[in-house]
């Protein structure tokens, strides 16, 4: 199953959560967002999925507009150095323990919204990420057991901002950026992803990221374990699980630099059977 926030067309300040099937949203009835249908009562997200494909307002995808997955997630959870091969090209060793670090419900942007370069810092970076999206409350959740809380799986990037991030040797402040991080398109449930799918960043059409989702040091379900532990999790709550080799800074290109994100630039994140969040930067 897969389900969307999408804007209102005409007037995109409102939202609404969607079911798509085929090529066409249908709206869930009575939810501004996935965070609102997933923290509701299993008899209203029934019901309002039951009569969606018959009532549901209905928008062509080829013009529907996402907004972010979940507008107000009440954390938003990252994981750093989670791809074997992004250790190596960035010179750490693998860790023992998940290395934790958050970002905030403003830090969100929709899959095809324009991100901005701030004037503050220009070394911007791309950074493919699978998305965790919590779907059932739980505390000190076993690993055996994470799967029954995951609602499903989407594209995020965590789009960087490396000056600031260098500044200290706590990261949040180079990622926690307004609007800055890709949600989206859609939530696809487990049952309808597939393990271990091809993760892709392109930049204006060439792939500079390319890995298997298998390849995590911490998997999905030892992720939501281990955050658990300290916080509860609630429905909606997001976790972006780490990127794989090929970020910007980890390469260098003609002229020695590092080819950061500038304006004009085009990013594409694709991960098999969850779709691509396309964004241009401004």
């Amino acid at each position: 199953m897969k389900l969307a926030t999408l804007r209102r067309p005409g007037t995109p300040e409102m939202t609404f959560a969607a079911l798509i099937e085929g090529d066409t949203a249908y709206e869930l009835s009575g939810f501004d967002d996935l965070g609102a249908f997933l923290g509701a009562p299993e008899e209203a997200r029934m019901d309002s999925l039951d009569s969606a494909l018959d009532f549901g307002e209905q928008i062509p995808l080829v013009s529907a507009e996402y907004a972010p997955l979940i507008l107000n997630p009440a954390k938003v959870y990252c994981i750093g150095l989670n791809y074997r091969n992004h250790i190596a090209e960035v010179g750490k060793q693998e860790p023992e323990f998940p290395t934790v670090f958050t970002k905030f419900a403003s830090s969100l942007t929709g899959a095809n919204d324009e991100i901005e370069i701030p004037a503050e810092d220009h070394r911007i970076d791309w950074e493919g990420e699978l998305a965790i999206i919590i779907g059932k409350p739980g505390r000190r959740i076993s690993e055996s057991d994470a799967g029954n809380h995951i609602a499903g799986f989407a594209v995020s990037n965590d789009v960087s901002m490396r000056g600031y991030q260098g500044r200290t040797s706590e990261w949040t402040q180079g990622k926690c950026w307004d609007a800055a991080s890709p949600l989206g398109p859609w939530l696809v449930t487990a049952d309808d992803f597939t393990p271990g799918a091809k993760i892709t960043t392109r930049v204006n059409g060439e792939i500079v990221q390319e890995d298997s989702t298998a390849d995590l040091v911490f998997s999905p379900a030892a992720l939501v374990a281990y955050l658990s532990v300290f916080n509860e999790l609630r429905p909606g709550d997001v976790i972006l699980t780490g990127t794989p080799a090929g970020v910007a800074l980890g390469r260098r290109n003609a002229e020695g630099r590092h080819p950061w994100l500038k304006p004009g630039d085009v990013l594409e994140t694709e991960i098999e059977s969850l779709g691509t969040s396309r964004n241009l930067f401004k």
